[in-house]
């Protein structure tokens, strides 16, 4: 069944929730519902036939290092040769790579059908289109043709390799190189080290190709002066044959979760024979990456979203079954009651489906401006997409991996000490959770982008347009609340919730003319919270109107009419007790005095 990890019905809904740019324009590139329904149960059905059964196995028996050569779950190799087969790696390229121009709105959805059956296997693939892409985008023809056939094919692994021992998110300190063989061909050698490089090696493949940042022998120092290339494990020799190219394994790193997938370190030109093909044009690769980056950003909130999907579902389904303790007023010798009728199980059970289907709706909203921009809709439509999804994207990975982390942890609590054990998936859920907020830009770093550039774009225009959106909902909600006064009341908190944001920003403001960008960006994490959850709120006032109109349709079917009553009241749960957080946050923004920058660092001895 598909609620061992997910509903469907709830994605469909989730999809179908955003507003009329998406529901009545064909931005899904002629899917219709029945398409689009086949498309996520085929999906769904390898996830449950093929990953899924996968998921423990992959955590038990994690890959390891063996002569240099990174052995993986012997599923891998048959699931990326059935990925590749079945033209799902090679979704979203044109018709020319036997590709179906797959809108992101879809591809999200099957990103979180995969992630949630088992989010270590979804990555081989994910990454591989990632680095596809990137070549797509920015490689010459000659590259395309050499790489993307097998990669497209699920026999080859591309990967993002950027992180270095002593340049993780400082990219600009960087200090792989790369020296001229032949610059008309583009051809350099490379050397230097990486690590934590996500499917960096393994036998799943016949072979991999890393998309690296490197700087050429003169360029500028910092990340002006970076370039990118494609280096792979195995390179072409004479008569095309593969051979080896100076790129060794040095370690498998053991990791808390998210086993199943490896994470490597990487040596370049030990024996100075390690040829990389340059992408693009010299120094702008940090440029070029930004694109598989940021696609990678909404990846790993779609990711969290999905396992924190899973671990509810599980929960759900054993807060029905195990049957503990009885109601206050419940008489003397009554029988034992489903611990679902606990109230504060429920409240546990709220929070996850809060989050979960928040998240779930927030990068939904991402595709839809994503799937805009691909269009022919003006250049006016198509840049004010552009700022809303630069605006949006670092909640949109930021959020869910946090309070995926609550929420998962919540999941475990409903479990009792099952949860804390084996026998049950959540205590793997929560382990998987914890990479996400560290993924592709810690919380932190996202923070920092979203306050210190992404709200300051064109003077503030992304934040004036997501302002519009907001209005648009709540006008949207007070039309669909017109009998419902609970809804028109939430349409009116998020209004308020939005004056508070507003409001918070110009303080900070102040806070940057008078005490400098160092004090404006020292509690931006905090900023980013409470940001992050009038977002969060903004979404689930949308789903409540969707919902509301659902029942105000006509006569929906007893489920569908279930379903509809329990978005609502999930949503006033949202605004109940998780928006209100945001008036503390802003206190604290507020009067903290930046306090964490003056704190000697003798506060921190022993």
């Amino acid at each position: 069944m598909a609620d061992k990890f997910m509903s469907m019905q709830n994605l469909k809904f989730t999809l179908n929730s955003r507003d009329s740019r998406f529901r009545e324009g064909d931005i899904l590139n002629g899917h219709t519902p029945k398409t689009l329904e086949m498309v996520l149960k085929a999906a769904l059905d390898i996830g449950q036939k093929i990953m899924h059964p996968m998921f423990e196995e992959m955590d038990r028996e994690p890959p390891e290092l063996d002569k240099g050569r990174v052995k993986v779950h012997p599923g891998v190799r048959p699931m990326l040769g059935t990925l590749g087969k079945d033209g799902w790696i090679s979704a979203t390229f044109p018709e020319e790579w036997d590709g179906e121009n797959m809108p992101a709105s879809i591809l999200h959805c099957i990103n979180f059908i995969f992630a949630s059956a088992n989010y270590s296997a979804a990555v081989y693939a994910g990454l591989t289109m990632g680095a596809g892409k990137l070549l797509l985008t920015f490689g010459s023809p000659e590259l395309q043709q050499r790489f993307l056939p097998e990669m497209l094919a699920g026999r080859w692994q591309g990967t993002m390799a950027l992180t270095e021992p002593e340049a993780g998110t400082s990219l600009g300190d960087l200090a792989t190189r790369a020296s001229i063989v032949d610059v008309d061909k583009g051809i350099y050698k490379i050397s230097g080290e990486k690590i934590f490089i996500s499917a960096g090696d393994h036998d799943g493949v016949d072979n991999v190709v890393h998309l690296m940042l490197a700087r050429i022998d003169g360029a500028k120092p910092g990340v002006k002066g970076i370039s990118l290339f494609a280096v792979p494990k195995l390179r072409h020799g004479e008569g095309e044959k593969l051979v080896p190219n100076d790129v060794t394994v040095t370690q498998v790193f053991h990791k808390l979760g998210y086993r199943g997938a490896p994470i490597t370190g990487l040596r370049l030109g030990e024996k100075d024979d390690c040829l990389g093909y340059l992408v693009g044009d010299p120094h702008r690769g940090l440029s070029y990456m930004f694109q598989m980056m940021n696609n990678a950003r909404l990846e790993v909130g779609m990711g969290a979203t999905a396992i924190a999907t899973a671990a509810y579902h599980s929960a759900l389904a054993y807060c029905r079954s195990r049957c503990q303790g009885r109601p206050v007023t419940a008489p003397k010798g009554a029988d034992p009651v489903p611990i679902i009728r606990h109230a504060d199980v429920r409240r546990m059970l709220m929070l996850q489906r809060a989050v979960t289907e928040g998240s779930l709706a927030l990068i939904l909203h991402c595709g839809m401006y994503e799937d805009i921009l691909t269009k022919d809709s003006g250049e006016a439509a198509a840049k004010d997409c552009h700022l809303l999804l630069e605006l949006l994207t670092p909640v949109a990975k930021t959020y869910p991996s946090e309070m995926g982390i609550l929420s998962t942890s919540a999941a475990i609590q409903c479990f009792g000490g099952y949860g804390y054990c084996d026998d049950f998936p959540v205590e793997q859920h929560f382990r998987d959770m914890r990479i996400h907020p560290i993924h592709e830009g810690t919380t932190a770093i996202q923070a920092m982008d979203l306050l210190g550039r992404k709200l300051v774009m064109e003077n503030g225009r992304a934040l004036r347009l997501l302002k519009q959106e907001m209005e648009d909902a709540v006008a949207r909600a007070k039309k669909a609340g017109e009998t419902d006064l609970e809804l028109a009341r939430m349409a009116d908190r998020l209004a308020e919730a939005l004056q508070e944001v507003e409001t918070t920003v110009m303080g900070l403001g102040q806070v940057a003319a008078e005490k400098g960008p160092d004090a404006f960006l020292a509690d931006a994490s905090l900023f980013l919270e409470m940001f992050g959850i009038t977002v969060i709120a903004w979404q689930w006032l949308t789903m409540a109107s969707a919902a509301s109109e659902g029942l105000a349709a006509g006569n929906p079917k007893k489920k569908e009419k279930l379903f509809y009553q329990g978005k609502i009241h999930v949503a006033r749960y949202f605004y109940a007790y998780e928006l209100p957080k945001i008036t503390g946050l802003a206190e604290t923004l507020k009067k903290s005095g930046q306090m964490t920058m003056d704190i000697p660092d003798t506060c921190f001895t022993d």
